[in-house]
């Protein structure tokens, strides 16, 4: 009797890998491995998608471009197991799309792009709503009781994973933000300096001075002050 389980030990390893950064990680790039790991890993899936749903914004990827085409097609047509899933929250399972009633429009739509069974796994990380959707070209390839076991490994592979991803984007940001106000200290004590030995003033009334004309003009300090010392770099 052939098994209906759908997490392989080489499953598993790869879905722990998620959690993984690098310097290059990103939602992107975890959503894209997300859908590799699964369309190769998961037995039947031919190929997966994962839509992540946050503050009513979507972001899509997929093993296949095909697969993105369905997921465009399906928001279009407003049917489909992925709506239902992220309608209902919970699992939905279209054992045959040839044969398929609930959503006509969609199912001929999959079947069209070659999809003739389909498993859509809602799963939630704090206020984001992850839909995983597995694909296949063969009618009856995934088995839905075998689905909580692999719904409940994705919750804690994703859960790590994000959480891990949004504190380092957060760690990133401060130091792009720092770096950013490094720079515009540095262009704006230039500034000074032009003002400075053109009026023979002191620092701070070159200071006063730049934040005037910055204020007068509704721009930025830094901005006004890059725009002084560039002009005096081309007079030069």
């Amino acid at each position: 009797m052939e098994s209906t389980a759908m997490i392989t030990p080489g499953l598993a390893r790869e879905l722990a890998t998620l959690a993984r950064l690098g310097d290059d990680t990103s939602t992107e790039s975890v959503l894209r491995s997300l859908t590799t790991t699964l369309a190769a890993g998961v037995p039947g899936c031919s190929g997966a998608t994962v839509e992540q749903w946050r503050e009513r914004r979507a972001l899509v990827s997929a093993s296949h471009s095909e697969l993105i085409a369905l997921v465009e097609g399906e928001r279009r047509l407003g049917e489909g197991p992925s709506l239902e899933a992220r309608g209902t929250g919970r699992r939905v399972l279209a054992s045959d799309l040839l044969t398929e009633r609930r959503w006509p429009g969609y199912a001929a739509l999959a079947v069209t792009c070659g999809v003739r069974s389909q498993l859509v796994l809602p799963i939630e990380v704090g206020a984001v709503q992850f839909l995983v959707g597995l694909h296949s070209v063969r009618a009856s390839a995934f088995a839905d009781q075998a689905a909580p076991p692999l719904a409940s490994m994705l919750a804690e592979q994703l859960s790590v994973a994000m959480a891990n991803l949004w504190d380092f984007e957060e760690v990133r940001t401060d130091a792009a933000q720092l770096q950013e106000a490094m720079a515009g200290r540095a262009i704006i004590d230039q500034a000074k300096g032009i003002i400075m030995k053109t009026s023979g003033c002191s620092a701070e009334e070159a200071f006063d001075e730049l934040r005037r004309i910055s204020q007068h003009h509704q721009v930025k300090v830094a901005d006004l002050a890059r725009l002084l010392v560039e002009e005096h770099s081309r007079r030069r």
